[in-house]
């Protein structure tokens, strides 16, 4: 029978429950929100008793969510992220300010999407706050979930994003070879991937899906992944490496353009098809969208078209 939580669990007893899984003991939970460990305990038993599940299993060590504890977990860090939200929306519509964004980016979008899409809304909204956390696709899909990002904007994912996640494309986006001005490959008069095996490689990690496209680009001339010294997603560590050494990096194109027109890089003229993937704006399916992020959702359409 599936328990009626609706009007049973209140943002005390979620807070409690994420609290104790966050902290991995109800000593320190309790502490956290004010309760001591008996009383902690003792509204842990409640809130398993109103669930008719066990939620943690207590170990010698503390405890841990059991598969059910997990479930409402998740649940509990969005509802009360929602609530923080909502306050933040009523101070900031009774202040006059401008409102918070939290938007999580890829390097694709990184580099002149977002930045002029932030720039148009606060123009117009000056007191608009915006977070950004810079990432990848498997570290700011689970923000986006959890609510801790309003949305996410950058290279789409290859495979799907899963249930709860709407995208909508933008535009499309690909990637380049890039190398330090100066460097031996760009005296020679022709090229070819099979020319750059020889040579060590930046490569963004195993679990991106472009570095997945690179090796697909390989292997579709026949040819074995590129050996690589250095796994890293780092814009500015993977520069500097560049600049400093004979390194072979893969960067999505505005990023390779707009360091090329300063003069840091060169762009090898060898095309990686399998590399093409839209960019494109994720945000929680069901969830509702603050007058801030849909302003700034707004700009980057109208930055993308």
């Amino acid at each position: 029978m599936t328990p009626n939580l609706e009007t049973r669990l209140g943002p005390r007893a979620l807070r409690l429950v994420e609290t104790i899984a966050r902290e991995g003991s109800l000593l320190r939970a309790g502490q956290s929100v004010g309760l001591s460990q008996s009383a902690g305990t003792k509204a842990l038993q409640d809130i398993e008793a109103t669930c008719g599940l066990q939620l943690f299993e207590r170990t010698n060590r503390g405890v841990r969510t059991t598969p059910y504890g997990e479930v409402l977990v998740a649940h509990a860090r969005l509802i009360l992220t929602q609530l923080r939200h909502a306050g933040q929306e009523l101070a900031d519509l009774q202040s006059g300010a401008g409102g918070r964004v939290a938007v999580g980016t890829l390097v694709s979008a990184a580099v002149a999407l977002l930045p002029a899409a932030i720039a148009e809304v606060q123009a117009t909204r000056p007191n608009l706050t915006v977070k950004i956390v810079e990432g990848t696709n498997d570290t700011l899909l689970p923000l986006l979930r959890s609510g801790e990002l309003d949305l996410v904007v950058g290279r789409l994912p290859a495979l799907s994003s899963g249930q709860g996640i709407a995208e909508e494309v933008l535009c499309d986006d690909y990637a380049q070879i890039v190398v330090r001005s100066g460097h031996p490959l760009l005296a020679r008069p022709a090229l070819a991937l099979g020319d750059l095996l020889d040579w060590r490689w930046i490569l963004p990690r195993e679990e991106t899906s472009l570095r997945r496209q690179i090796e697909e680009a390989f292997r579709l001339q026949g040819l074995p992944p590129p050996s690589y010294g250095v796994e890293s997603v780092s814009v500015l560590a993977n520069r500097a490496l560049i600049l400093r050494s004979d390194y072979l990096a893969v960067w999505p194109v505005q990023l390779a353009r707009a360091e090329a027109e300063r003069g840091l890089v060169e762009i090898l003229p060898i095309a990686l098809p399998t590399t093409a993937r839209p960019i494109g704006i994720s945000t929680r399916r069901e969830g509702r969208l603050s007058p801030a992020a849909a302003l700034l959702i707004a700009a980057l359409r109208q930055e993308a078209g």
